[in-house]
């Protein structure tokens, strides 16, 4: 009899003390580092919508020039460079998505 109440003791009092230590809140956490990398923009990249423009106002010089000297440079300029703004600005899709693999 006295074995089993010592044995029903020494549980007691092992089971309480797990019951009244502190709970510890903290978890193993894993750290994860997230690097970001500035995206280097080209010449082209930067510059798009003046190079279009300036594309199409050459363009348009070159082909008036030839089909109207002086006067046909100056009025194909004008309409080359009105023609690109207005592809630039108004017509082309300024949102494009592209998928990073």
């Amino acid at each position: 009899m006295k074995r089993v109440l010592s044995i029903l003791f020494l549980s007691v009092l092992i089971f309480g003390a797990f019951t009244f230590a502190p709970t510890s809140n903290t978890f193993a956490q894993t750290t994860v580092r997230t690097r970001y990398h500035r995206h280097r923009r080209t010449f082209w990249q930067k510059h798009r919508d003046k190079l279009t423009v300036a594309g199409t106002t050459l363009g348009g010089a070159a082909i008036g020039g030839l089909a109207g000297g002086k006067k046909g440079a100056a009025i194909g300029s004008l309409a080359g460079a009105g023609s690109g703004a207005l592809y630039t600005y108004k017509i082309r899709k300024r949102h494009r998505h592209y998928r990073r693999y």
